[in-house]
């Protein structure tokens, strides 16, 4: 123990600080997951479908309101515009400010007409938009912090919320049992704007000013080609919920929401080897030493894939665990959304080549085209087969984002590294090949209990013996990361 202590204090601060980012959002998801059991009991599984539908339209109206100026173009300035950052800091709140208060006034205008298309109360379209607002108040602060690598206060008020935030959701429901969603929602909104307006006033008592043309025009600028992509990302990981509740019921988006909110958990363990492996690949690229890349990453494909296998095996126990018997159908819808985990890393590892040039709109394209496709073949099976095909379109979708990316990829390789494809694609089909029958084949005996825990110990058993193997690829790796 002593001596990790001691290497921790070696460690420069930008690594103190990931790693300090790390443990808080493992910890964050690990809450989250904690409260679900309590949600998914107090709550009908209607009721938890009507919730996960206000969510999944808080993300696709916030890239609209907000225009997602907390991403890349707020900690791009920070660094551009360092001996003015504090100006270039307000006038984002400011554009904010101005952004909600349309969108608002907007809203309030044809109110009836936009609650019949959302399918929303006005008390809770309002919770919305306030939220959206106070929130990136949040975001602007959070990433400022990042990129000052102040980590202590981000990491104290950030766990504070995950705390204080479901005590409040679930007094509120219990205090109200007759409008438990609504209760829950307004909640959250009390608690974000009593934790997020104090960062507004913070940044306005720093430098007042919330108007400055140059900056709002780098801004919008930036930010209004991204609003595309952004909103496809937002559309493949959310629409699911939206469009179960309109053609199936509230319930149905429930269950569906919860089988997904299971599976997307492993983005924990995507989000920990990435944060490594990022620096190490870029490095790489930088290097131009491409033949190093493609083995490590066949070894964490094989992991990733085994660590999916394994909550597929177990799908059936974390559905009773999580939520009661209201929702065990849940445990079908499992496999092929944690199915689409192990494709979004794949993903990861093939688009660092397209943002590491540059060529974003690549993405762009790779996002929009899945986008479109996960609403027209959601449009087509949810009505005939229900809330399990969401889980079927979403895996068909990733694997069509894996699939673009690579294209692109390979021009990328053509234009900018002699050629060099660095992955050989038949290994990467073999792999994915292998997992998603090995899926498939671990649900088919769902109902056969001894033979899927033989297949749960004998998954434990390979992971054992290969811990080596893992562990050896990061610390073999670990100078390469320092030193980026």
């Amino acid at each position: 123990m002593l001596k990790l202590m001691e290497k921790y204090k070696k460690l420069p601060l930008p690594l103190k600080a990931s790693l300090w980012f790390l443990i808080c959002g493992v910890i964050q998801k690990g809450l989250a997951m904690v409260t679900t059991p309590i949600f998914t009991r107090i709550l009908t599984t209607a009721e938890y479908g009507e919730y996960s539908v206000f969510n999944s339209w808080h993300n696709i109206l916030t890239v609209f309101i907000t225009l997602n100026l907390t991403a890349g173009v707020y900690s791009q300035g920070l660094v551009k515009f360092s001996e003015d950052r504090e100006k270039f800091s307000s006038s984002l709140y400011g554009l904010t400010l101005l952004l909600s208060a349309v969108v608002f006034v907007i809203y309030i205008a044809g109110h009836k007409l936009w609650n019949s298309l959302i399918g929303l109360s006005t008390i809770v379209m309002v919770c919305m938009l306030v939220m959206t607002c106070v929130s990136t108040f949040f975001g602007f602060w959070s990433a400022k912090q990042r990129v000052d690598y102040k980590y202590k206060t981000l990491i104290i008020l950030t766990l504070s919320i995950a705390v204080v935030r479901p005590v409040s959701e679930i007094a509120a429901m219990i205090l109200f049992p007759n409008a438990k969603v609504t209760a829950r929602i307004i909640a959250i909104t009390v608690i974000d704007i009593l934790v997020y307006i104090w960062l507004l006033f913070a940044q306005i008592k720093k430098d007042a000013h919330l108007y400055d043309g140059f900056y709002w025009k780098y801004a919008l600028k930036f930010n209004i080609p991204l609003v595309p992509h952004y909103l496809s990302q937002t559309v493949l990981s959310s629409s699911d919920r939206i469009m179960i509740e309109r053609m199936r019921s509230q319930s149905d988006a429930g269950i569906y929401n919860l089988a997904y909110s299971l599976s997307m958990m492993l983005l924990i363990v995507n989000t920990a080897v990435m944060n490594t492996l990022s620096p190490w690949m870029y490095q790489k690229i930088k290097d131009k030493k491409y033949d190093d890349m493609a083995k490590p990453a066949y070894i964490l494909l094989a992991v990733i894939g085994g660590v999916c296998l394994m909550l597929i095996a177990c799908a059936p126990e974390a559905v009773a665990i999580f939520a009661p018997t209201e929702y065990s159908a849940a445990k079908w819808a499992v496999p092929p959304v944690v199915m689409s985990v192990y494709f979004i890393f794949m993903y990861d590892l093939i688009a660092k080549f397209a943002f590491y040039f540059e060529k974003t709109k690549f993405v762009m394209v790779a996002s929009v085209v899945c986008a479109a496709a996960n609403i027209g073949l959601n449009a087509i099976f949810i009505p005939i087969f229900g809330f399990i095909a969401a889980a079927y379109t979403t895996l068909a979708c990733y694997i069509l984002y894996d699939i673009c990316h690579y294209v692109f990829m390979r021009i990328i390789a053509r234009k900018y590294m002699e050629g060099n494809m660095v992955y050989n694609p038949l290994i990467l089909l073999g792999i994915s090949v292998v997992f998603v029958a090995l899926g498939f084949g671990i649900m088919a005996f769902y109902n056969l209990h001894v033979i899927r825990y033989g297949i749960i110990a004998t998954g434990l058993i390979i992971m054992l013996i290969k811990r080596k193997t893992i562990i050896g690829f990061f610390s073999k790796n670990k100078s390469v990361g320092e030193a980026k």
